[in-house]
């Protein structure tokens, strides 16, 4: 399958460190509903808003219980008038939390920088149907605030809309400071080509007015459509659209599309906007993106990789015209975790260092534990998740990034302690509260060829190993992981992981390696001892076509907690899954088909799942992971003399020393 990138014409996507002391204190104050202020736009720009004490608060925002009329919530978005008054829109869902019934866009107000807000304005009524994907943008040369917008009929039994499913996209707009509000206005003969015929959406989040270069000045907002033919989705299109004249006209400008490969479509329930989807049927298959205009005037795309076979829950894109055009298709970010979520950056203004964001929750697998990560090179790296501001460790979703003033930031999230659609919250923090930019992890090398050194977290100590020294992990925040490189992916290859364990941890689940995502579907090889159930449990999670994930799984009959070492080897070999424990015992079992690293998040770690909620307490020594079956007579080399064997050698960690960093202990 090939990108097609065009200048010219050419989802929603919705199935959803602090201290934890401290983060309990914040949850348990911030929570309240502070009072309403009134909405009235002041002459001028008014004084910078108070920092939080403590740098961090936040509250209820939008909820059914304070605003009646509605069942839920969902789908946040704001943004910072030329007047100082922050304007918070969401999708007021009447009957159901469904993503197709009766939707109205609705908004908050607040004058003092997020401390307070006005009450709820419905500034577009569903009227039955779904108006909502709102995407927000100030211009900022005449103060009227623009909101982009998506309409489908609406339905009453809960349901998604059907495949394909007609969405128009609309817009209207404010000139005194979100107020009052126009009427609404069809853009559909200007943006959505005919060929857009089986989804479309707006956003959902704040576009972007350009500062710089020829096209400052330009109003930026992205959306994502797919087109369907013959009984089919055919295409998946991801855009930019802009105007030059203040939203009087727009035009469609940077577009990146990816056909589906053919034959290879498979139906079943859709994961993103409804009815039937052909799953993994696309490389990439981008979706609400999040935009902002760097330094040196590109515009940097993140968004939500939706179903794509190419690695990874998030996908980027840069334009270096104004958004007329994308440098190269979408690239797929593995190793920025993230569930399937829509979510939302911002250059830091006032920043000391430089500082991007990115918002979204941290699990891999569930939208939970809202996090907020950053960049120090404007999005062309990002800081793994161990190193990002914990917002909450609830559920969470959708959320948008907003600038209050030079040392207070917004965040605009769906949260919640049982659903992430329970409510949507406002936060305020400051740059101390997300902390200072931290200096390199310690390393420990990777003797696998062109491998950058594996990272050693938590401050992993050394011990004594089973050959040489080794690395001790604490249960707590120790951990090892190894930076994303194109070799790392198994495949659909056979191969070995052959490693040294030692531990005496009688409950909880105790991983070893784990290789790709993490859940029951997401495609991974993961070793991990079960004492509780006196066993070692290998699993090895697949995806072969557009067919459902399968595992194959091999079990011990001990969980060797005995506190010495024990050498252990999982083989993929010829349609058979091997475990085999210091070279007596083995497991055999039936492998399944497929490729263990496809589509989904993918990391390498050792002595951690990879969402953090599950950690090794015990030691590991020489581990290495080859793209190919070994014979029993290599492995007995290994085991017997630590010795070298023909490769390709995927990794090879030795754990024997440890730079750059002082270890504990």
């Amino acid at each position: 399958m090939t990108s097609v990138l065009r200048a010219h014409p050419s989802p929603r996507r919705r199935p959803r460190h602090r201290p934890a002391a401290l983060l309990a204190a914040l949850t348990a104050t911030a929570l309240a509903v502070l009072p309403t202020a009134p909405a009235q736009a002041a002459p001028g720009a008014p004084a910078a808003p108070a920092a939080p004490v403590g740098g961090f608060e936040q509250q209820i925002l939008f909820k059914a219980s304070q605003d009646p009329g509605y069942y839920c919530f969902r789908i946040p978005a704001v943004v910072q008038s030329t007047r100082g008054t922050l304007l918070a829109f969401a999708e007021g869902r009447r009957h159901d939390c469904g993503d197709a019934g009766d939707i109205d866009l609705v908004l908050k107000r607040s004058t003092d920088g997020g401390r307070t807000w006005g009450p709820l304005q419905v500034i577009n009524h569903g009227n039955g149907d779904t108006h909502g994907n709102p995407a927000p943008i100030v211009d900022r040369r005449t103060g009227r605030i623009v909101l982009a917008e998506t309409y489908n009929k609406g339905r009453a039994d809960g349901l998604s809309c059907d495949v394909p499913c007609d969405r128009t996209p609309h817009l209207q707009y404010s000139d005194d400071d979100g107020a009052s509000w126009s009427a609404p206005r069809d853009l559909t003969a200007d943006i959505r080509p005919p060929q857009w015929n089986s989804w479309y959406a707006t956003g959902p989040v704040h576009g972007i007015q350009l500062t710089r270069g020829r096209h400052a000045g330009r109003l930026l907002f992205s959306m994502n459509a797919e087109s369907y033919a013959a009984g089919r989705v055919t295409g998946n299109h991801a855009a930019l659209i802009h105007s030059d004249n203040g939203g009087a006209t727009w035009k469609v400008g940077a577009l990146d599309s990816w056909p589906v490969a053919a034959g290879s479509a498979s139906e079943g329930p859709s994961k993103s906007g409804g009815g039937t989807e052909w799953s993994g049927t696309f490389r990439q298959k981008p979706s609400e993106m999040t935009l902002l205009e760097r330094s040196d005037g590109s515009v940097y795309v993140n968004g939500r990789e939706q179903d794509g076979t190419d690695l990874g829950h998030r996908t980027a894109a840069v334009s270096r015209d104004g958004g007329n055009s994308f440098v190269a298709p979408f690239r797929a970010l593995p190793d920025l975790y993230t569930p399937m979520v829509q979510g939302s950056a911002l250059r830091l203004p006032g920043s000391r260092t430089g500082r991007t964001l990115f918002a979204a929750p941290a699990d891999p697998d569930r939208r939970r534990t809202m996090t907020i990560r950053s960049s120090y090179d404007e999005g062309r790296t990002w800081e793994g998740v161990d190193r990002g501001a914990r917002v909450t460790t609830d559920w969470s979703g959708y959320s948008d990034l907003v600038a209050i003033s030079r040392e207070v930031t917004g965040l605009m999230y769906e949260g919640g302690a049982v659903d992430a659609r329970d409510e949507i919250r406002f936060a305020r923090f400051t740059e101390d509260w997300l902390g200072p930019r931290r200096a390199p992890d310690p390393t420990t090398p990777d003797t696998a060829p062109g491998a950058r050194p594996a990272l050693v977290l938590g401050g992993a100590r050394g011990t004594d190993g089973r050959f040489g020294q080794a690395l001790s992990f604490d249960g707590t925040d120790d951990a090892v992981r190894l930076p994303f490189r194109r070799s790392l992916p198994l495949g659909t290859n056979d191969f070995t992981c052959s490693l040294w364990f030692r531990y005496a941890a009688t409950t909880g689940e105790q991983p070893l390696l784990w290789m790709g995502g993490v859940g029951a579907k997401a495609p991974q090889v993961a070793v991990s001892g079960d004492p509780a159930h006196h066993r070692i449990v290998a699993r090895l999670t697949a995806v072969d076509g557009a067919q459902p994930a399968a595992v194959a799984q091999a079990v011990t009959n001990d969980a060797y907690n005995d506190g010495s070492w024990h050498h252990l080897a999982l083989r993929r070999s010829g349609g058979r899954l091997l475990l085999t424990v210091d070279g007596g015992e083995t497991t055999v079992t039936p492998d399944v088909p497929g490729s263990v690293s496809r589509g989904s998040v993918f990391g390498v770690h050792l002595g951690q799942k990879p969402d953090g909620r599950v950690q090794f307490t015990g030691a590991l020594d020489e581990v290495r992971v080859y793209r190919r079956a070994l014979t029993d007579t290599e492995l007995s080399r290994v085991r017997a003399d630590n010795a070298r064997v023909d490769g390709p050698l995927v990794l090879g960690l030795p754990l024997d020393r440890v730079r750059g960093g002082s270890a504990k202990g």
